[in-house]
């Protein structure tokens, strides 16, 4: 796999004052991992919307720091902004490359099921990612789903059935389903469907207020407090504030 680079700043604004940084093109984050002080960046917001794109949660990144060794880093949080989706604030984990880590691998699906295209089923998925463990240079970005073995309204995809490669242990169940395909909706469904939207969009509009007033309040508290507190490790990782 091409190795992807990210170039950082190290950042003092913190608080409030990173607004200013956001308008000027770049974007606040923040570099935390085992035994590693934590540590604000700035980054080009364009460049990590690019790499982010490519890399995902599960692709080790090179990142540079001016005067300083290269560091091996995931993804671990992307703070957007409830309603226009933009990037506020990326955390950044750095890897010990000689230590297995958990994280999740996304999963893609791929082909035509048989069982949509000639019984006009509805492909349902259960799950967009799984849970793995495995040394940082056994990562892979994404684990292929073929759903050409979905042939009857009965065949199943679990995700022992998934082509694991070598090296990664899955954590999740085996037994869990990721991809099924059920059988077309009769019409009575279909005109229950149709009346739903009025009560489905007020339901909506209340869900975005109570998201923006909780990401304006997370937000604040996180660059308010960025400096000296303990940011969230990813599942299975510790943060070295415990440490």
């Amino acid at each position: 796999m091409e190795e992807i680079t990210l170039e950082a700043q190290k950042r003092d604004l913190l608080g409030k004052k990173v607004k200013n940084l956001r308008k000027d093109g770049q974007l606040p984050s923040i570099l935390y991992g085992k035994n590693t002080k934590e540590t604000p960046l700035i980054l080009n917001k364009a460049e990590f919307e690019r790499i982010s794109r490519d890399a995902g949660e599960a692709t080790i990144i090179d990142l540079r720091i001016p005067d300083e060794k290269s560091s091996k880093v995931l993804i671990r949080d992307i703070q957007r902004h409830p309603v226009n989706d933009d990037i506020m604030h990326v955390d950044l984990y750095k890897v010990d490359m000689s230590r297995e880590i958990q994280t999740e691998i996304p999963l893609k699906l791929e082909g035509i099921a048989p069982a949509v295209e000639e019984l006009e089923g509805n492909l349902i998925t259960n799950k967009d990612s799984i849970r793995v463990e495995c040394l940082p240079d056994k990562l892979v970005s994404e684990i292929i789903v073929d759903v050409s073995t979905l042939k009857t309204f009965d065949d199943l995809i679990h995700i022992k059935d998934l082509n694991i490669p070598e090296g990664i242990k899955v954590l999740d169940d085996g037994e869990e389903i990721i991809a099924q395909v059920t059988p077309p909706r009769s019409e009575e469904e279909l005109a229950e469907l149709e009346a739903e939207p009025t009560a489905a969009a007020e339901q909506e509009k209340a869900h975005i207020e109570t998201m923006e007033a909780e990401a304006a309040a997370e937000t604040a508290t996180k660059e308010g407090a960025e400096e000296g507190t303990e940011t969230p490790p990813g599942p299975g990782e510790e943060s070295p504030n415990n440490k």
